[in-house]
């Protein structure tokens, strides 16, 4: 584990390779498991005032499910996490042309219709955070239907914090993540010493 500031992070963060084929997966993350992604309390109220802007890209089922019980609800563990569809898909899905499954969220954000880009756990993903009293560990999640993305990874040589720079960047800043850059460096020389 590396320590920077208050996180704790995973070595497979840096050591492991990640690149999201969608061609190969269709964005089947977003509609497989059996919870929604999870949520920051801020997010839900963010993701309320969006509704409208986002509406029309939504399925009719994922619409029933927003009106009958919101746009979150609280998992097992007692988190929020987003609504979801037959017990899986996240009721924020939409399918394009080629049938590829993407975010409508995400959609909006990208034609300049909101500011909001998409949940943070969505962003950040293979990247699970897990919040402690004292530390927030930064968790690399193997998921089997991610298998393509890996391999697409492992081709290309892109580590995952590399992969994931972006929503590293926007959940812990810029001086956090040269910190992680520098703990990786000095981690892949380690490795080779040793």
């Amino acid at each position: 584990m590396l320590q920077i500031d208050d996180t704790i992070v995973s070595f497979d963060v840096v050591e492991e390779q990640f690149l999201c084929d969608l061609n190969a997966c269709k964005g089947i993350c977003c509609i497989e498991g059996d919870a929604g992604a999870p949520l920051e309390p801020a997010e839900i109220k963010e993701i309320e005032q969006i509704l409208p802007v986002i509406w029309n890209d939504l399925s009719e089922k994922a619409k029933q499910v927003i009106e009958q019980h919101g746009v979150s609800y609280i998992d097992e563990d007692g988190e929020p996490v987003t609504s979801i569809v037959d017990g899986a898909e996240c009721v924020f899905t939409y399918t394009d042309e080629d049938g590829t499954c993407k975010c409508a969220i995400e959609k909006a954000y990208r034609e300049g219709k909101i500011k909001f880009y998409k949940p943070i756990s969505c962003h950040l993903y293979p990247i699970r955070l897990a919040r402690y009293k004292k530390f927030t560990a930064v968790q690399y999640h193997q998921w089997s239907v991610c298998q393509c993305a890996r391999t697409c990874g492992q081709k290309v040589g892109l580590p995952v914090y590399k992969f994931l720079k972006e929503p590293l960047i926007r959940r812990f800043g810029t001086e956090w993540y040269a910190q992680l850059e520098v703990a990786a460096k000095e981690l892949k020389q380690a490795r080779k010493d040793m």
